[in-house]
């Protein structure tokens, strides 16, 4: 789970560890649970750039067989050139959801590149700059303005979640989220090795319990 770069599904550590799949899918939820990172600092400052951009991916629960963007689960996440990334599930892609996140994540001294989206036009003035992209007019690099870093990094995650993972319910997200994070911001090209890396995830279970009835609470009524 440290080293691949798309992820390793449970049945396939079920298989390799030689363990039952119920065993394997506990015990990869447990891994994201230590690689979710908590009471992290902002990213940005300064004259450096954040990108800001969302992807849509599955289907919201109750809504299986909507059509359309409205009825897929929403992630948002922010990036550094050349740092970190901070990705949080959104129940919505709201004005106000990207705000708070942008607050909570990025600091105002900023330079906030988007698209046009709507929903960063107020934001955008809080911060140093706010350069944007007009996608749907096929633009996709206007100077310094564009946010290819965040696609590159949608492309990953989504071809672990679509190709390795499958499916996913949306209460189990924010930890697939984390996992995608953990191995970005932890990665090579930062000087962080997969040993390395592997001892950073482990070193992230201190202080965390998640029992089996929280990740599947339909198991909880037979799990002791």
């Amino acid at each position: 789970m440290a080293s691949s770069k798309k992820g390793i599904s449970s049945h396939q550590l079920h298989r390799t560890l030689g363990v039952t799949y119920k065993t394997a899918w506990f015990m990869s939820h447990r891994l994201r649970d230590a690689m979710t990172t908590i009471n992290v600092g902002q990213i940005g400052g300064s004259g450096k750039i954040v990108e800001s951009d969302e992807t849509f991916i599955g289907k919201k629960k109750g809504f299986e067989k909507g059509p359309g963007a409205a009825h897929k689960m929403v992630v948002h996440s922010l990036i550094e050139r050349g740092g970190q990334v901070r990705s949080t599930v959104l129940t919505a892609f709201s004005g106000y959801q990207v705000e708070q996140a942008l607050k909570k994540h990025v600091s105002l001294e900023s330079r906030l590149m988007t698209d046009e989206a709507s929903v960063y036009r107020l934001i955008g003035r809080e911060f140093a700059e706010h350069g944007t992209v007009e996608h749907s007019a096929g633009e996709y690099v206007k100077g310094d303005a564009h946010t290819n870093t965040l696609e590159g990094y949608f492309s990953i995650f989504k071809r672990g979640m679509k190709g390795i993972y499958q499916h996913c319910g949306e209460k189990h997200l924010h930890r697939y989220v984390a996992e995608f994070d953990f191995r970005y911001n932890n990665r090579s090209s930062l000087g962080v090795h997969d040993a390395a890396r592997t001892t950073q995830a482990l070193a992230g279970i201190v202080g965390k319990r998640l029992t089996y009835k929280w990740p599947d609470k339909r198991t909880a009524a037979r799990t002791p």
